[in-house]
């Protein structure tokens, strides 16, 4: 099957019954996309597939062949960090660090459908993300800090 990872188009041969979460982890080595239920309740694995957040395990990888898949590790640009991240070091979102990537990857589905979020547009948009270090707060602040700064400015 080909389909594209982070940008870059990728060929991949691939059982049937392979999880999205395991062709990114063992087969391409992306260990951002983090396993930690295997049911799609805590939201680890969160990645985008033709930018729509999804919980990739319990996806299978035959169901990616020829769209395109964004992971954690597709965020930065070269030594740049992207705003989403920036948001969880500058706003404190992050503790243990582990719902961390699915989390930065259900805010950046919500900030490309809806780049002036209101707080409870961000709590829904992360709703299906659990994190059992933090109340949440830091972490909504983050997208919110993150949306601020991705807005174009008016002219």
């Amino acid at each position: 099957m080909t389909v594209t990872v982070n940008g870059e188009e990728r060929v991949v041969e691939v059982e049937p019954r392979l999880l999205l979460a395991h062709l990114l982890r063992q087969g391409l080595g992306l260990t951002g996309t983090h396993i930690g239920c295997d049911t799609t309740n805590c939201g680890a694995c969160t990645v985008l597939v033709d930018g729509a957040a999804v919980k990739s395990c319990t996806m299978l990888a035959v169901q990616t062949d020829g769209h395109e898949v964004r992971t954690v590790e597709g965020m930065a640009q070269t030594n740049q960090l992207h705003p989403i991240q920036e948001g969880f070091r500058e706003e404190h979102g992050l503790q243990c660090g582990y719902c961390t990537p699915g989390m930065m990857m259900s805010a950046m589905a919500l900030l490309q459908r809806n780049p002036d979020p209101t707080e409870e547009d961000v709590r829904w948009a992360l709703s299906g993300n659990l994190c059992r270090c933090t109340g949440y707060q830091n972490i909504v602040k983050a997208v919110l800090w993150a949306a601020a700064r991705m807005r174009p400015v008016e002219a």
